[in-house]
């Protein structure tokens, strides 16, 4: 079973942090997931910039930025997490754009992917038709868990096909905006969480977009098996650097 499987049988809300790899400086990438797993992080996502990053809000924008002109490559980050394995047994996913991975070759980027012992991929341009048809069987030799994004404004139709192609949880946006642009959850977001919760699918949900605190994590999780901090953790990290992780998961996990 798939680490990233193995967790969302964990009976606890489970809270996910993700950061641009190369970020703030290239080679940050190791300590952060150390230290994210030594404070109680459940999984990770490791950002792989890119200099389009369609679904990425101007702090995540800004931190690909950073992290190309700091010299982050796919090669680079398959290098520096060659050995992560040996010291983390957190469930690692990589997030990025499908152009680079298309550069890479896909079959090459899944390969890498299994040696370094990542878990699964999420991959927000890349379609669950074009997925299903052309790459599914792929991933799946390489041991790889692909991850869907849903929308308020997704059918039901394509809610339940994705669920169909799923193996590990899905992604639900907390709104058809940019990462980190929202602030709070309102009573039309509420009904949202509650709607999708309801069709009872057989892929736990984690909400991701507008978590950035103990109360939005608490509001997300309602209802979803667990949520994702993106904008919020790279602003901390970019206004305090590396040593404030521990202080920052603290602070959301607080009294759940």
């Amino acid at each position: 079973m798939n680490r990233i499987q193995q967790k969302l049988q964990e009976d606890h809300k489970l809270l996910s942090i993700y950061f641009t790899a190369g970020f703030p400086a290239i080679n940050d990438t190791e300590k952060i997931i150390l230290d994210l797993e030594k404070s109680g992080v459940d999984f990770i996502e490791i950002g792989l910039p890119f200099s389009d990053p369609l679904a990425d809000g101007p702090t995540i924008q800004e931190s690909s930025t950073k992290a190309l002109k700091n010299g982050m490559t796919t090669n680079k980050l398959f290098d520096q997490l060659k050995s992560i394995r040996e010291k983390v047994e957190i469930p690692l996913v990589i997030m990025g754009y499908f152009n680079p991975i298309l550069q890479y070759g896909v079959e090459n980027f899944c390969k890498k992917c299994q040696e370094t012992g990542i878990d699964g991929l999420i991959i927000p341009d890349l379609p669950v038709d074009v997925y299903h048809e052309e790459y599914q069987e792929l991933f799946a030799k390489y041991g790889l868990l692909n991850i869907f994004l849903i929308t308020p404004q997704t059918s039901e139709e394509r809610i339940r096909f994705i669920d169909s192609v799923s193996k590990g949880f899905i992604y639900m946006v907390s709104s058809a905006s940019v990462t980190g642009s929202t602030s709070g959850f309102g009573e039309e977001t509420r009904n949202y969480f509650k709607r999708i919760n309801d069709l009872q699918l057989k892929n736990p949900q984690i909400v991701g977009f507008g978590i950035k605190d103990h109360d939005t994590f608490k509001q997300a999780t309602e209802y979803a098996k667990g949520a994702i901090i993106g904008s919020a953790f790279i602003k901390n990290l970019n206004e305090k650097g590396t040593s404030s992780i521990s202080e920052f998961v603290k602070n959301v996990k607080a009294l759940t």
